[in-house]
C-alpha cells in the first residue's frame, strides 16, 4: 500500500494573466459608450428661472436647445448687455432660428424629425420679446413642440 503525503511547503499558485487583457478591453469600451461629451460651451449667462410643474424629458437625443440670455464677460465688450441667441457655438439673431431648426431637423434619422422638441434655456432676466421673436421663427418652420427649461422650485421666487 501506497502512502499519501502532504506537501509541507503549500505556496499559493500564480494569478493567471491570460484573461485580463479582455477585462481592460471590456472597462475601455464601458467607459466609451457611457461618456457623453458636451456639444457646445455656453456664451451667455443662464441662470434658469422656478417653476412648480415641471416634467423631465425623457430622451435627450430629440431635443433641439436654444440658448438665451446676457453674453458672459469676455463677450460682453463685443455683443454689449442686451440678451443674445446662443445657437450651437455662436449668437445668431432671431431670423437665423428657423435656419437652424430646418439644419439640425436635417441631421436627425427620419423617424425622429417628426418628433423634435425645441427646448429654450432662456436665462430668468431676459426680455419676453426676444422669446416672442424666437416662438415667431418656430413657427415658420413648423416646429410647435417647445420646452422651457427650469428648475424645479416656488415660482414666486422669481419675481425677487
Amino acid at each position: 500500500m501506497s502512502k499519501f503525503n502532504k506537501k509541507k511547503d503549500a505556496a499559493v499558485p500564480a494569478v493567471n494573466t491570460a484573461s485580463l487583457p479582455d477585462i481592460v478591453f471590456m472597462l475601455l469600451f464601458f467607459f466609451m459608450t457611457v461618456t457623453v461629451m458636451k456639444d457646445s460651451s455656453l456664451k451667455v449667462e443662464n441662470v434658469l428661472p422656478n417653476a412648480s410643474e415641471i416634467k423631465k424629458l425623457e430622451k435627450k437625443d430629440r431635443v433641439i436647445y436654444i440658448y438665451v440670455g446676457k453674453p458672459t464677460k469676455e463677450y460682453e465688450k463685443v455683443f454689449g448687455t442686451e440678451s443674445k441667441i446662443q445657437l450651437n457655438d455662436k449668437f445668431a439673431d432671431a431670423s437665423e432660428v428657423g435656419d437652424y431648426i430646418l439644419m439640425e431637423r436635417a441631421k436627425k434619422p427620419q423617424e425622429l424629425q417628426n418628433v423634435l422638441t425645441t427646448a429654450l434655456k432662456v436665462d430668468k432676466d431676459a426680455n419676453m420679446g426676444i422669446i416672442s421673436d424666437i416662438k415667431q421663427e418656430l413657427r415658420k418652420v413648423n416646429a410647435l413642440k417647445v420646452n422651457y427649461t427650469t428648475y424645479e422650485g416656488d415660482a414666486f421666487r422669481n419675481l425677487q
